[in-house]
C-alpha cells in the first residue's frame, strides 16, 4: 500500500508542476477569480437564497444544492483531518498564486463544493445553463491546482465527494 501511495503522489506532483510550470499572467488573474465561486461564502450563500425563492421548483432545487453542500463538506473535513496530506510542494521559481485556507490539502473542499452546488441546480435550469455551471465548477477545480494550493488527485477526490453528496442528497430528498 505505501509504494502505491508514493507512486501516486509522484504521478500527482509530476501532473501539479507540468502545470504550474505553464501558467500565463493573463490566466493568473482569472483563475484567482473563478477560484472564488468555490469559497464557503459564496456557495452557502447560493444554497440559501435558493432555499429562500418564491418558486417550489427552484427551492427543491436548492434543498438538493445545500444537502450535496453539506454530506460532501462533511466528507472532505473528515478527510482532510484522516489523510492530513500537505499542501503542494511548487517548483523552484514557483509560488502558489492564492493563500490557502488550511493546512491540509487532500481533498479540494472548493472544487467539491462548488461541484455540489453545480449539481444540484441541474434539476431547475436548461440544460445548456446546467452544462455552463458544471463547466464553472470543474474550472474551480483546475483553478486550485493552477494556483498551486491543490494536487490534481486532491481536486478529484472532491469531485467524488460531491458526486456522492449529490446523490446521497437526492436519495434523502425521495
Amino acid at each position: 500500500m505505501t509504494a502505491w501511495i508514493i507512486r501516486l503522489h509522484s504521478h500527482d506532483e509530476r501532473a501539479l508542476h507540468a502545470l504550474v510550470l505553464r501558467r500565463r499572467r493573463p490566466l493568473d488573474t482569472a483563475m484567482r477569480v473563478l477560484t472564488h465561486a468555490g469559497d464557503a461564502w459564496a456557495t452557502i450563500a447560493l444554497a440559501l437564497a435558493l432555499l429562500l425563492a418564491p418558486d417550489a421548483a427552484v427551492r427543491a432545487g436548492g434543498a438538493l444544492a445545500a444537502w450535496a453542500l453539506v454530506l460532501s463538506h462533511v466528507g472532505v473535513q473528515v478527510l482532510k483531518r484522516t489523510v492530513s496530506r500537505a499542501r503542494p510542494s511548487m517548483p523552484v521559481g514557483c509560488s502558489a498564486l492564492v493563500h490557502a485556507p488550511d493546512r491540509f490539502s487532500f481533498p479540494s473542499g472548493h472544487a467539491a463544493a462548488s461541484l455540489s452546488v453545480a449539481l444540484g441546480l441541474l434539476s431547475i435550469v436548461s440544460p445548456s445553463v446546467g452544462v455552463a455551471l458544471v463547466a464553472l465548477a470543474l474550472v474551480v477545480g483546475i483553478s486550485r491546482c493552477y494556483l498551486g494550493v491543490h494536487y490534481p488527485g486532491d481536486v478529484v477526490a472532491g469531485w467524488a465527494l460531491a458526486l456522492l453528496g449529490h446523490m446521497a442528497g437526492a436519495a434523502l430528498l425521495g
